[in-house]
């Protein structure tokens, strides 16, 4: 579907009309003053001074008045669910609970009919962090079966009607209580999840439109058979258009987390996706999470002394994994959080080179998510691996600092998670995502939470936050394409339009005015993030195709 508005050129019925975009500021390093754009079909044909737009404009191209508007390249989600996403916005949303009484509440009050979802409740926040019991939830119900999503997806509460029907008894991580990890919370999540594939659809339809809606061309979805199956992941990876320019959804980025042993193993687990699949990583989980104390930890968890997480995959079969991929010179990775998790997926890692060769294993590509706990150590092993990090800046926005969730359960570990600028300072690459539902999808915020680092030694600039956004999840996704995620001739024409309420250039120094509007820095401007609001959306573009768009556009 051609953008709005536009009408066929009778030279070429097949095409639509060229559409400038001017009296705005496009975010290109072709040209850091540039005011204006030229799209052609789905290609970005053009960019450069208002001066020149006009000597281009004519009837035979659709203006678009910017109004002092921001263009820049679309924003790549690089980790998130989309079923799980779209689950979470029709479901409760209990991030807002401070007891288990409000939750209760919630439960009471839920309508319709089948089972009760929710999602978000974070018992760390409330006074008193005791959780409500299985009967308790059931009779909240009404009898019918409940599943609540802790907000890190990696626990959950459900009613004895669920933990009956989903056969719970004698699985790791259920006691007979209402708080099931593990095993347990696999077979829990996935007994609710038996869904029509009109409504499967449906979820993920809505999240996508969510992920448009905020300025998304991409997202890379993390399948996995404990999260929703392969049947799930091949509903994701059908979003995407067989003809280019014609799908109305960002582009889905597929990733299967299923450990493999041998090259031929791999080979025929790709093939069983089609050539779409990016890679057999993402969420294997080599651990958990902190919030529900199941990442790997070298010692206890400060609040849980006796706890030290969960160890999902030994160094040998992490080993056989990369080893595997590697031959194939497929991507592999894992989900990785504790300090125990890492120190063993780079031990798995050097085995794995030792077997097939350290040129072999850097040249696949291989990413590991989250990485949230890395020393010096291991940034310097994870460079010399090129092992790409696909990282959530939002997580340190929610948790980090004093008084937060990871200093609860770390004590002053916490204070060197999530160590960006020592990636970028070693050379380790590096793109950001949401782990939607976990946090939402708000991009800008995203940037705002690398530049905001609770630790300042790990801040990151504006730029560098963007292009991890950006250009840096097509790389790490192996796009055939080297030109995306920029806005210069000849690249795609996927981008968003961005209402601002200033422009600047950001440097991530506090010893130095952090923001400058001068324009002699020869820098692309980007949005202030210190206003105490995000841009708003108001298009989305993917290959020329517009996904979104608000009304305020044309008006």
């Amino acid at each position: 579907m051609p953008l709005p508005d536009a009408t066929t050129n009778p030279k070429d019925t097949d095409r639509p009309v060229p559409v400038l975009y001017r009296n705005g500021s496009v975010y290109t390093a072709a040209d850091p003053f540039a005011t204006a754009m030229l799209v052609d079909g789905d290609t970005v044909a053009w960019v450069g001074s208002e001066q020149a737009a006009s000597s281009i404009a004519d009837s035979s191209i659709d203006i678009i008045d910017l109004r002092g508007a921001l263009v820049a390249p679309g924003f790549v989600d690089s980790h998130m669910h989309l079923t799980e996403t779209g689950i979470a916005l029709e479901s409760l949303q209990l991030g807002a609970a401070r007891s288990a009484r409000e939750l209760l509440d919630a439960v009471a009050a839920a309508g319709g009919d089948g089972p009760v979802l929710g999602h978000g409740w974070d018992e760390s926040t409330w006074a008193d962090p005791t959780l409500p019991g299985a009967e308790e939830i059931e009779r909240a119900s009404g009898g019918r079966p409940v599943y609540l999503s802790r907000v890190d997806v990696h626990s959950a509460l459900v009613s004895t009607s669920l933990a009956r029907s989903a056969d719970l008894r004698g699985k790791d991580g259920y006691d007979g209580g209402a708080r099931v990890t593990r095993a347990a919370h696999e077979a829990a999540r996935l007994a609710t999840r038996q869904m029509p594939q009109e409504t499967l659809r449906r979820h993920q339809e809505r999240a996508l439109a969510e992920a448009a809606a905020n300025g998304y061309v991409a997202v890379a979805e993390m399948g996995a058979p404990h999260i929703g199956g392969a049947a799930d992941l091949r509903t994701a990876a059908g979003w995407n258009g067989s003809e280019p320019g014609y799908s109305a959804y960002p582009e889905v980025l597929p990733y299967w987390g299923e450990l493999v042993s041998t090259e031929e193993q791999a080979r025929a687990l790709v093939e069983q996706f089609g050539a779409g699949l990016r890679g057999l990583a993402g969420d294997l989980n080599m651990d958990g999470s902190l919030g529900s104390r199941t990442a790997a930890l070298r010692s206890g968890y400060s609040d849980a002394a006796q706890e030290r997480g969960t160890l999902y995959l030994d160094v040998e079969q992490a080993a056989a994994h990369l080893a595997a991929c590697s031959l194939a010179g497929i991507q592999g990775g894992f989900h990785v959080i504790g300090d125990a998790g890492l120190d063993a997926a780079l031990a798995a890692l050097d085995l794995a080179a030792r077997e097939v060769g350290e040129q072999k294993v850097r040249a696949a590509g291989h990413r590991f998510e989250h990485v949230e706990m890395a020393d010096a150590a291991a940034v310097a092993k994870l460079a010399h691996y090129s092992v790409t990090v696909s990282a959530q800046p939002s997580f340190d926005a929610a948790w980090g600092g004093p008084g937060g969730l990871y200093e609860r359960r770390l004590g002053g570990r916490s204070r060197t998670m999530n160590p960006f600028a020592a990636f970028y300072s070693a050379g380790v690459p590096v793109c950001f995502g949401s782990d939607s539902p976990v946090t939402p999808l708000r991009p800008w915020s995203s940037v705002r939470a690398c530049v905001e680092h609770h630790n300042p030694d790990e801040r990151i600039s504006a730029r560098a936050a963007f292009l991890g956004h950006t250009r840096a999840g097509w790389r790490a996704a192996r796009h055939t394409n080297p030109m995306a995620g920029q806005l210069v001739p000849g690249a795609p024409a996927s981008f968003a339009v961005w209402d601002v309420e200033e422009l600047m250039v950001q440097v991530a120094d506090g010893r130095v005015q952090s923001w400058s509007t001068d324009p002699r820095a020869r820098t692309p401007l980007l949005p202030a993030l210190d206003t105490g609001s995000d841009p708003v959306c108001l298009q989305t573009v993917k290959d020329g195709t517009e996904l979104f768009a608000s009304p305020a556009l044309r008006s």
